[in-house]
């Protein structure tokens, strides 16, 4: 009986329920009682009052250093960007942005695009980390989840030189809870070491007190002093330039969008002090609204998605976000960049019919798109930059995440083909070619894997079967010689490259840097290109499981066009042992791929090799060929310090795979800070596999490189000596058999993210940073700190 009333009684009581539910959502507020109903404030204030010259001058720079070095970009804990106001006042969300294994493609939330006010981001499930309830000093402080973690923290300092507990757990994997308001006080009565900074020491006394006052004053926020007239007159002059009304200037305008969106705009003429931190940066969107009126920035996934309105325009942007060393692009616009841009663009004589709409098949297909600019023209606008056109690559959404970048070899150099050497061959090839250079973003952000891999496939091995034709044309001329390799017109410095991966970030440096890698790329245009659009353009960090699958296995067809037009100039038998040694152990599908009727291992180089070890002898060659512009700041020289960190170049088996990713060495030197970057370059007898990466390491063949200055974002370890006891600390690298081991070394030389001296030594390293590469410095990034 009483189970028939039930039933007969559950639509109410389903409606009861969904009703108490639609109150808990949007009324129910067990903290209201207590301090009122919370609702968004308006926090900004101007720069010029007392309240922002205090935030700008006193709070903002405690913030970046102590708070923004974990909390900036998609890879912020519970998405917490404090690297701009608008970030602080968004706040936080328990949805994780880097999810490989999503169905669906979630929503976006990019800070400053898919969210007009903080109105709309609490409607998209973020929760303030401010006080949004009444507005009193008291009220101000305890109803504030910031002024709570960093007030748990200062009850619960962890500063020793020790490690942490394991109660504390670390690293980008780490389950983050990212407890709202309602659930604070439990969370930390749960967990009182997971005050903030996490993992890391207290903040000082002064720094905490600066921060609580202003938390109790309401956080009042400003952004930088409004534009200046030689600046607005600047802006005023690219839009003009960018949004001319005829079809060669549209075209041109989005070809030089869709690849420098990601940048950090300057003018060179107004910030001559060279220096990252004190520029005024803007970056390049579009907009529904032209020059002189205010942006309407239109939202889409991607920069080439379909948008929406009849006339886009691109307009400058004023950058307000903190520079963060892993994002940051410069790029500079002056008189000799429009100049450069016209030479390539507008000058050339070439006739434009019509606009390329915005259906995927065709935005999504660079080949299609731009058909009507001249391919050496696109090439030389990516090639003369092109440290800045991988970057993208490096410093792009894309860059977060072990499926994303195990693509690649952990240390390779990057050479490309001249972009005078056969240009109308080039141009037919990619004219009857455009249907097989598809990209993944034509299926968009809610993809299937196993029929597109088959389909993506079949289109490259088309394509490389007819840019065979080509390669075989080039021998039979005598031109596949080193002819072929760009030498930056005996100018350009971008001519070659070299990539480190640290296993989950990476890092592109101008010069060929370090040892001589297992592996080298040659890069042509057709390949350049598809990098960019696959890994920067269209790639979508919201995007299924589907979508970032897609991406991985396609890089894997450019990583092996890359290394395949390299052999090209080895000799046949040459090219077959390194093939076999670059993929020992791999998949038969890779091996068929890369040993089958696809790449012709019989086309005659035409240079002469006169060593046993032709691959040395070619580098050797284009070394030579090049002169200075292969070389590197960053290379160790023959100064005294260099000479003796030179050992750590060649460690006995065992000791380099005992060594961090990357890690900083900073050497007291006659008064000075010198700084080195110490990377662990990880052997893998092939790269082939998405997802088990461990089961083809090969720790025997691991090797250290050591750069001067700092190479990377993400430090893992921090180590600090005086010149004197340099020796020392070799010795005790060079030993290194055991965790116990570097434990000792750590004991002896490392400044451990527990040491209460940590936040000075970051504040050196930060300044020393500045000095040394002020062009690109930018705030380097916590996450990755180990605890050993």
């Amino acid at each position: 009986m009483r189970s028939f009333k039930l039933s007969l009684h559950w639509p109410w009581l389903l409606f009861l329920l969904a009703g108490c539910a639609g109150v808990g959502i949007t009324q129910y507020d067990p903290l209201s009682e207590l301090y009122g109903q919370a609702a968004p404030k308006n926090r900004m204030v101007e720069p010029e009052s007392s309240a922002g010259q205090h935030y700008l001058s006193e709070v903002e720079p405690i913030i970046e250093q102590r708070c923004v070095v974990c909390h900036g970009c998609y890879d912020a804990p519970c998405q917490l960007k404090l690297s701009s106001p608008e970030g602080i006042d968004r706040g936080a969300s328990k949805d994780v942005v880097y999810d490989g294994t999503r169905i669906l493609a979630s929503d976006p939330t990019r800070l400053g695009i898919d969210a007009e006010n903080t109105f709309e981001w609490r409607r998209m499930g973020f929760h303030p980390i401010l006080n949004e309830r009444t507005q009193t000093p008291a009220v101000n402080l305890q109803a504030s989840l910031m002024y709570q973690f960093i007030s748990q923290k200062q009850q619960q300092p962890a500063t020793t030189a020790e490690r942490l507990s394991n109660d504390i757990p670390l690293g980008l994997n780490h389950p983050a809870q990212c407890p709202s308001p309602v659930e604070s006080q439990d969370y930390l009565t749960e967990n009182p070491k997971h005050g903030m900074p996490y993992g890391l020491p207290a903040l000082a006394n002064e720094e905490y007190t600066v921060l609580t006052q202003w938390l109790a004053n309401g956080a009042n926020m400003a952004n930088q002093p409004k534009l200046t007239s030689p600046y607005l007159d600047k802006v005023a002059e690219w839009e003009t330039f960018l949004n001319q009304d005829d079809l060669k200037h549209q075209l041109m305008a989005r070809y030089v969008y869709e690849h420098i969106y990601l940048a950090h705009l300057y003018f060179t003429e107004l910030d001559s002090n060279n220096n990252s931190k004190q520029r005024t940066y803007f970056k390049l969107v579009r907009s529904a609204t032209p020059p002189g009126s205010p942006i309407n920035r239109i939202k889409t996934r991607r920069p080439y998605d379909d948008p929406g309105v009849q006339r886009v325009y691109y307009r400058l942007q004023r950058e307000d976000e903190s520079i963060l060393a892993k994002t940051h692009m410069p790029y500079t616009l002056d008189a000799e960049r429009m100049n450069w841009i016209k030479s390539l663009f507008i000058e050339p004589n070439y006739t434009v019919a019509s606009l390329p709409g915005y259906e995927p098949k065709v935005a999504a297909n660079p080949f299609e798109a731009f058909k009507d600019i001249p391919s050496q023209s696109r090439y030389r606008f990516m090639l003369e930059e092109s440290q800045f056109t991988i970057m993208g690559f490096i410093k792009g959404p894309v860059c977060r995440g072990q499926i994303a970048l195990n693509v690649i070899d952990d240390h390779f150099w990057v050479l490309f083909i001249d972009p005078d050497i056969n240009p109308e061959n080039l141009d037919k090839l990619i004219n009857t070619q455009r249907e097989n250079l598809i990209l993944p973003g034509e299926k968009q952000s809610n993809a299937g894997v196993i029929k597109n891999w088959v389909a993506f496939s079949a289109a490259q091995n088309k394509y490389l079967k007819n840019k065979l034709q080509l390669i075989k044309y080039l021998s039979e001329q005598e031109k596949l010689n080193l002819d072929l390799i760009w030498d930056g017109d005996r100018t350009n410095d971008n001519a070659t490259l070299t990539i480190f991966r640290h296993f989950d970030s990476s890092t592109v440096l101008k010069g060929l840097v370090g040892q001589e890698p297992k592996t080298a790329w040659l890069i042509d245009y057709p390949l350049l290109e598809r990098i960019h659009y696959l890994l920067v353009a269209e790639y979508d960090v919201f995007g299924n499981v589907g979508h970032q699958v897609n991406t991985r296995l396609y890089m894997d067809f450019l990583r092996m066009e890359g290394e395949g037009n390299f052999l090209s100039l080895l000799p046949a038998e040459e090219r077959k042992k390194l093939w076999r040694h670059w993929y020992r152990n791999s998949q038969q599908e890779v091996k068929e791929f890369v040993f089958g009727p696809r790449v012709n291992f019989d086309v005659k180089t035409n240079i002469e090799f006169t060593t046993e070890s032709p691959k040395t002898e070619l580098l050797n060659m284009v070394q030579a060929k090049l002169g200075t512009l292969q070389t590197s700041p960053h290379n160790l020289t023959d100064s005294a310090l260099d000479r003796r960190l030179a050992k750590l170049k060649q460690l006995p088996i065992g000791a380099p795979t005992l060594m961090p990713e990357m890690g900083i060495l900073s050497i007291e030197n006659e008064g000075k800070l010198a700084l080195y970057t110490i990377l662990r370059n990880s052997g893998h007898s092939n790269i082939d596999s998405l997802l088990f990466e461990d089961s083809n390491r090969l720790p025997e063949e691991d090797y250290l490189t050591i750069n001067k200055g700092i190479t990377g974002s993400y430090p893992a370890a921090y180590w600090h000596v005086s010149a004197d006891k340099l020796d020392q600390f070799i010795h005790a690298v060079s030993t290194l058999q055991t965790e116990s081991d570097y434990d000792q070394l750590m004991d002896e030389f490392g400044i451990r993210r527990t040491n209460p001296d940590f936040w000075a030594h970051s504040d050196r390293i930060h300044q020393q940073y500045l000095e040394d590469q002020p062009d690109t410095a930018g705030l380097l990034d916590y996450n990755r700190l180990e605890n050993r």
